[in-house]
């Protein structure tokens, strides 16, 4: 339902491990609404998510459409946890 691309967030000075989101969410997923959903739902699921170091570009398939929050809370984070843990080798999160 959702394909993740990640990168290692640059570290500043001002915000060291600082989260980025980017959001794909094409005609096909469904109309306006249902598409406005999908980023609310996905924004949401990344604030409770933070913290991880990486700049992430979430891209939403049309099977999004029809989930609830709880299952794309669920798949962003297994996808977050799997990415963090190849970015981020020997790390506990």
């Amino acid at each position: 339902m959702l394909v993740v691309i990640a990168a290692k967030t640059p570290a500043t000075d001002s915000a060291p491990d600082l989260d980025r989101l980017g959001l794909v969410v094409s005609k096909k997923v469904g109309n306006s609404v249902v598409r406005n959903r999908v980023k609310r739902v996905l924004r949401e699921a990344f604030r409770n998510a933070q913290g991880r170091g990486l700049d992430l570009v979430v891209i939403a398939r049309p099977a999004a459409a029809n989930a609830n929050f709880a299952e794309m809370e669920k798949d962003l984070g297994l996808a977050l946890k799997k990415l963090h843990s190849r970015h981020f080798p020997g790390a506990s999160k």
